[in-house]
């Protein structure tokens, strides 16, 4: 009886499709807040919370950011609700979601620039909600990436929801800190009135309180609250978890016919650009009677567009195409192996034309952050070709998201503000022209160069000096911290 229920029948329906007519979505987490919370997960999201309205400077890249995730894992290490419980290596990949988004936010404690910090933050958050879901799961790795901030929406009623009966221990703890709250509000004003070096103390310690500083505490204070709700929740009911399959959407003709004629098209535009990627820019410059400006511009956009076109196009081949057969797989594994190694050619020219283009009219961040994305793509493009040997690429797209996080921390490493007005003054320095109202808008990141390199300095950075207050410790950044004291020793005449 036992051999006859675990056969199944060919045109049986897969349990992986059961599972996602069950759960065609996330269930409501007021559904899911059941007995597997741990008792003290609303107080540890509160101190959490606390936490973060105090030591988070919403307003500018501090060190109070990777301090306030740093004591969100500690408190969920406390708890022991670590991501849904994994075991061996999906503890030890949740780990390394959980580091990378600590690296993350800890650019903020060292680089000035807010656009590097809030790619970071973002990513940060997409590393951290990996970090808490754990294994890949049924709602696919988009879902996945934006976990904690969707579930954060759904954790409302359980935050909402009164508690049956407090127990003992937490009415005890409760009290506690309603005590040592009402000690801080009665002898904090008293004694900060009475020694006027205690009260700077004080004022060191938290944060100045403004109506705008009151604000983004609540903000801090709120988001925190959601958030560290929403993680416990989902490590107390882990969304259900993907299982390896493979469909095939469409006939083997169609799916031959597109790769094959975007490699026939690739493969004339490369074998034309041959005399442009090794016959250098002078060569096409002579030979079109274009100028450096028009040769760049005129084609990178159209190139970034062809490449994530193409990378779309083999993620869907490498998912859909039918691969039953040994011809199938053959085939398969030939024209996307011959796709991305044109793609990369491909991204190579997008890179010359905007470093040619770069060479004649400066160095700019939009422009940099373009040649990172080209550069990524193309990384992208080499983990998509490692998958033609198994033709599985449930890997990649996690794979992708790590390779983004990891070179927009090489990107923060490379201290990219500063690396531009290095290129635009040693530009400069051949009789080029330089743009000093541009690089009068960059954070204090680019303060050391300027001071070494340029001898009015004083004066190109005074409109820097007026965001160079001193700071409260949770802000403190060393890139600032560094330009307060160049501007300080250098001041304008």
């Amino acid at each position: 009886m036992s051999e006859q229920v675990q056969k199944r029948p060919a045109h049986a329906v897969p349990p992986w499709l059961v599972q996602v007519v069950r759960e065609p979505g996330p269930r409501p987490l007021f559904e899911r807040a059941g007995s597997a919370v741990p008792r003290g997960a609303k107080p540890a999201a509160l101190a959490v919370a606390l936490a973060g309205a105090v030591v988070v400077p919403v307003d500018r890249p501090g060190i109070g950011w990777v301090l306030a995730l740093v004591i969100a894992v500690a408190v969920l290490l406390a708890c022991a609700r670590l991501s849904g419980g994994g075991q061996g290596k999906g503890r030890w990949r949740q780990a390394a979601w959980a580091l990378l988004a600590i690296a993350l936010l800890a650019v903020g404690a060292v680089r000035a620039a807010e656009w590097l910090f809030a790619l970071c933050a973002v990513a940060a958050a997409v590393a951290a909600s990996l970090a808490v879901v754990g294994k890949r799961t049924v709602h696919g790795t988009t879902y996945d990436a934006l976990a904690v901030p969707l579930e954060t929406f759904r954790a409302v009623p359980w935050l909402l929801r009164r508690s049956p009966r407090p127990g003992r221990r937490q009415g005890r703890v409760l009290g506690a800190v309603l005590l040592s709250g009402l000690v801080l509000v009665v002898f904090l004003p008293l004694l900060s009135s009475a020694d006027p070096r205690f009260a700077q103390f004080v004022r060191d310690l938290g944060p100045e309180v403004r109506p705008v500083s009151v604000v983004q505490a609540t903000l801090a204070f709120v988001v925190g609250f959601a958030a560290m709700a929403a993680v416990f929740l989902i490590s107390a009911d882990p969304l259900p978890v993907w299982e390896n399959r493979k469909t095939t959407v469409g006939d083997r003709l169609s799916w031959t016919s597109l790769l094959g004629t975007l490699a026939v098209l690739f493969t004339a535009y490369v074998g034309v650009q041959a005399s442009a990627l090794f016959g250098g820019t002078d060569y096409v410059l002579r030979t079109g009677g274009l100028t450096s400006a028009n040769y760049a511009r005129g084609g990178f956009w159209q190139l970034c567009v062809c490449t994530v076109l193409t990378l779309g196009i083999l993620a869907a081949a490498l998912r859909w195409a039918p691969n039953a057969t040994r011809a199938d797989r053959t085939v398969l594994r030939v024209l996307l192996g011959v796709l991305t190694v044109l793609s990369l050619v491909v991204v190579l020219s997008a890179l010359s034309r905007m470093w040619t283009y770069q060479q004649a009219y400066g160095f700019t961040v939009l422009r940099l952050l373009v040649e990172v994305c080209e550069i990524w793509l193309g990384v992208v493009f080499v983990l998509l070709g490692a998958t033609l040997g198994t033709l599985r690429a449930s890997w990649l797209p996690r794979a992708a998201i790590a390779t983004a996080a990891l070179a927009l921390l090489g990107l923060a490493a490379a201290n990219p503000e500063a690396a531009i007005a290095t290129a635009n003054l040693d530009r400069a320095a051949q009789g080029k022209p330089l743009d000093l109202r541009y690089l009068s808008r960059f954070s204090a990141d680019v303060a050391p160069v300027v001071a070494e390199r340029r001898p009015d300095a004083p004066c190109l950075l005074r409109p820097l000096a007026g965001s160079l207050a001193d700071d409260p410790w949770p802000a403190w950044n060393a890139s600032r911290s560094r330009a307060r004291e160049i501007v300080k020793a250098k001041p304008c005449a």
